[in-house]
């Protein structure tokens, strides 16, 4: 018999992307797919099950479907529907540590995936310029998504600990982007005008979806030959970009800010709603990310398809023309450049020999 998979968060895009993908595997027999929510999207072939993975219920789907494969893909940084951050940290948390419970009784058991983030390192002045699996934060995050993080692996590392016979793999995804992306660092981008910190110009990675599907699928099977699939992998496209080059590909024009105004108007935006100005993106926004991806390349086997650079191309084509499109900018500079020198006085301006 083949793999029977079942895989947390498929209300969202991203887990309705990967339930239709993992069908197509031919050592894959079933998938269940588990929300607290019916899903708007299509899932294809696989068996919807609605039950919130806070809850003990979760163990009877495992039991019933005699489950061996548990992709977690419902650790997100982005509220569903109405939910706020207080429902979405007891998702994130509450709803790890019942999964994991379930799983570690549940004798079927033989893989577990969980899709983590590169938040678990944090953001601050003294980091290295590279963060390895092994590297420790300077200073752990202290609140919001990245901290639900840091509570999720340490909960992972405990269940790995009891359960050695299961084979258990967390992927730290960098910023996730895309056409169809939905996350805080997404609607950032997705601001008319974007402000930034004052002096800063942070160095950002990205991965895309596409990536992030392929990423998943290979570590819910067993690892090819040459490869491990079980352990901690840093996922990030090749490559970095500034601040202030995402900003020029999108066309938006930036307003750099003291801190504590950028704080303040981070504060307002969370009020009306418009998008997750966060104390942890705002340090993301003024000290930056990165981290290697050798293990990925060298152990996972994974070369990521698209770099830093050609996924936020595609995801800036998705959002459309900005204020200050770069074709208009670059023709207005142009035309700039090719309007007459005055010369005090009147006449021609001098011309320069060759020497």
């Amino acid at each position: 018999m083949g793999k029977v998979v079942l895989v947390t968060g498929v209300a969202r895009q991203l887990g309705g992307r990967f339930v239709r993908r993992i069908q197509r595997d031919p050592q894959v027999d079933r998938v269940i797919a588990v929300d607290a929510v019916p899903p708007g999207h299509h899932l294809g072939g696989a068996d919807f099950v609605q039950a919130d993975i806070r809850q003990p219920a979760i163990a009877r789907v495992l039991a019933e479907y005699n489950v061996d494969t548990v992709v977690h893909m419902d650790v997100t940084g982005t509220p569903l529907g109405s939910g706020g951050r207080t429902t979405l940290k007891e998702t994130n948390v509450i709803g790890t540590m019942q999964l994991l419970g379930a799983c570690q009784k549940s004798p079927s058991i033989k893989r577990l995936v969980v899709k983590s983030s590169t938040n678990v390192y944090g953001s601050a002045p003294r980091d290295p310029a590279v963060f390895t699996e092994t590297t420790p934060p300077k200073s752990l995050p202290s609140g919001g998504f990245a901290k639900d993080t840091v509570e999720v692996e340490g909960y992972v590392r405990g269940f790995a600990r009891r359960r050695p016979d299961v084979a258990v793999c967390v992927l730290r995804f960098a910023n996730i982007l895309g056409p169809s992306a939905d996350s805080p660092l997404a609607s950032y981008f997705s601001l008319p005008v974007l402000p930034t910190v004052l002096g800063y110009d942070p160095r950002l990675q990205f991965v895309h979806e596409d990536d992030v599907i392929e990423v998943l699928r290979i570590a819910s099977h067993e690892p090819t030959r040459g490869t491990l699939n079980s352990g901690t992998f840093n996922i990030a496209g090749d490559g970095v970009l500034l601040l202030s080059q995402c900003a020029r590909r999108l066309g938006r024009p930036t307003v750099p800010l003291l801190m504590p105004a950028v704080s303040w108007l981070g504060s307002m935006v969370r009020t009306l709603g418009v998008t997750d100005f966060s104390p942890e993106q705002l340090r993301l926004l003024t000290h930056g990310r990165v981290v290697s991806t050798h293990q990925m390349r060298e152990t996972l086997g994974y070369r990521a398809k698209y770099t830093t650079m050609e996924t936020f191309a595609d995801f800036a084509r998705s959002r459309g023309p900005g204020l200050l499109p770069p074709e208009a900018l670059a023709g207005a500079i142009d035309r700039i450049a090719a309007l007459p020198v005055p010369v005090p006085g009147g006449g021609h301006p001098p011309t320069q020999s060759a020497n």
